[in-house]
């Protein structure tokens, strides 16, 4: 286990962190809030587009939530849950409770538009079934030599865990089979296709790499459950503490026609 990224608001500032608390519901305190427009429709980068340049910092264990704005101003406080709202997550209904503060204040201000901060048990893409991410650091290093640079920033692809140690784009073949990092053990449901959004620069939005030409010039063609993939998705079946340093087992799969 080589690194872990995490965000309590879905769309900002991914953190480098140096171990996680895995449960059913992913990382603890990871995507604990999303924002919504005036509509109850939840907002991310491609809404926003610069909504990853504000940084969130969130204690689960006293309930603060801080965010830093790229000025300097810093808005903070406990969290208090009001009302549910009809939201809309992905197009799917959800009914999240709104967060009551200065922080919705902060960012309609930021960004000129009405925002509202909503709390959840976990702002995933793709639900319960992928509440654990993970990429190789062998993945980033084959794209660093598509893209002819030195290195990419891994967290423009806001996966949650980073590995290291296996070949590049290894962790496709672990699809369908259980790994284990650290004390949890994980399902791999499938591959993560990638949109513009990792073209962006994590810290200040700007398109820096074309991230989906790259991947198009050598992956196009790859057999995956998502056009485009880098990395992969799953859940988890068994939760635990997970730090940097942890070993990663990958399940031996069963031969065709036997138990």
């Amino acid at each position: 286990m080589t690194g872990f990224a995490t965000t309590p608001v879905k769309g900002m500032r991914i953190h480098q962190v140096d171990s996680i608390e895995l449960s059913r519901t992913g990382a603890r305190g990871n995507r604990a809030f999303y924002v919504i427009d005036d509509r109850g429709r939840m907002v991310n980068g491609k809404v926003v587009r610069n909504l990853q340049v504000v940084v969130p910092d969130y204690d689960p264990d006293t309930d603060e939530l801080l965010l830093t704005f790229p000025d300097g101003t810093r808005v903070g406080g406990r969290v208090t849950l009001g009302e549910p709202l009809q939201t809309q997550f992905f197009g799917r209904p959800r009914t999240t409770p709104e967060v009551i503060g200065p922080w919705a204040e902060a960012i309609s201000a930021f960004f000129d538009r009405p925002l509202r901060l909503v709390a959840t048990r976990t702002a995933v893409d793709r639900g319960i079934q992928a509440t654990a991410s993970l990429v190789s650091r062998g993945s980033l290093r084959r794209l660093a030599e598509q893209a002819e640079c030195d290195t990419v920033d891994g967290r423009r692809f806001r996966m949650l865990i980073e590995i290291d140690g296996v070949a590049p784009h290894e962790e496709d073949t672990w699809v369908g089979r259980r790994v284990q990092v650290g004390p949890a053990v994980l399902k791999m449901h499938g591959h993560i296709g990638r949109c513009l959004i990792t073209s962006r620069d994590p810290e200040t939005a700007e398109v820096d790499l074309p991230t989906l030409e790259l991947l198009a010039a050598y992956r196009r063609e790859i057999d995956s459950t998502e056009p485009l993939p880098f990395g992969i998705y799953g859940e988890v079946l068994k939760g635990g503490t997970v730090r940097i340093g942890d070993p990663v087992t990958v399940q031996t799969p069963v031969p065709a026609g036997t138990r």
